[in-house]
């Protein structure tokens, strides 16, 4: 596995530094981008805790960056923060870039099994294995004091990287996720076409059914939902079916906040990330 990255950009920003690095993923089998913000301690302090946020939808390393104003808390608690692009690049199977919900952009966070997509779209184990080792080999971090965010396909991701790997992650943060995609367009559509027809696979990467079965270290999730969020209405996300597997296992904590007026983008995540880093650093920091 290469652990050799290279820096694509740099920034300054409240006093750390605002990355993007590539490196060739093994796991992917192609060249991969993330974002990496190197808060003002990173050069005073060792072992420092880490963030990983999973984007949505069509993003690319670039969107959180540039949208959502989260570096101003990650240096005020002194917090690495990593977010990958949302599925590998530059493969050009049939039908990859037909639609915005399946293909590039849209790797699900999964392992696929099905062709021609199992050798490459593997974002699950890119996730929880490769990246992790990129970081301890290349920055002052310790992995062993990380928590996991995302938005929508990311949120979803976020959860059952947690929800599968119990002790990995102190804690989850998301905002409006696909919380139950067996159930859901989004998730029925992917999950076809990654996992294939049999759904006892598909349970095992949906966070509804995961955590009805979770034994592991207590486990704080903080869930934010706009009320006024289309795909809400569309039952594309399905949080109610989440609280209710979490209500039945004492081992997890469901904070699921309905956010009057707001919808699915980076408004409403701007609005609230200050809160989810402080929620993350209360368990990494």
């Amino acid at each position: 596995m290469s652990k050799a990255i290279k820096l694509v950009s740099q920034s300054k920003c409240f006093g750390g530094l605002q990355c993007v690095y590539e490196h060739e993923s093994s796991i992917l089998k192609c060249n991969m981008k993330f974002g990496c913000y190197l808060p003002p301690q990173h050069d005073k302090k060792k072992n420092l805790p880490v963030v990983y946020f999973l984007s949505g939808l069509t993003c690319t390393e670039q969107n959180f960056i540039m949208k959502s104003g989260f570096q101003r808390f990650a240096a005020k608690h002194g917090i690495v923060v990593i977010n990958p692009d949302t599925s590998p690049r530059g493969f050009d199977f049939p039908g990859e870039h037909d639609s915005y919900d399946f293909g590039s952009g849209a790797g699900f966070y999964v392992n696929a099994t099905e062709e021609p997509w199992k050798n490459n779209y593997r974002m699950y184990s890119y996730i929880t294995g490769e990246l992790p080792s990129v970081l301890t080999s290349n920055f002052n971090v310790n992995v062993n004091k990380s928590a996991i965010s995302g938005h929508s396909m990311g949120g979803h991701g976020a959860l059952i990287c947690a929800l599968k790997n119990p002790g990995k992650y102190k804690c989850v943060s998301v905002f409006a996720p696909i919380a139950n995609p067996s159930e859901c367009p989004w998730g029925i559509k992917a999950f076809t076409g990654y996992l294939g027809e049999n759904k006892g696979a598909w349970k095992q990467c949906d966070a509804t059914y995961l955590a009805k079965d979770y034994d592991g270290p207590k486990l704080e999730i903080l869930l934010d939902q706009g009320e006024d969020d289309p795909y809400l209405n569309d039952k594309q996300l399905l949080p109610e079916n989440l609280q209710n597997s979490c209500a039945g296992n004492k081992l997890l904590s469901l904070n699921l906040r309905k956010q009057p007026g707001y919808d699915h983008g980076y408004y409403f995540i701007s609005s609230f990330i200050e809160e989810h880093f402080t929620f993350m650093a209360k368990h990494i920091c």
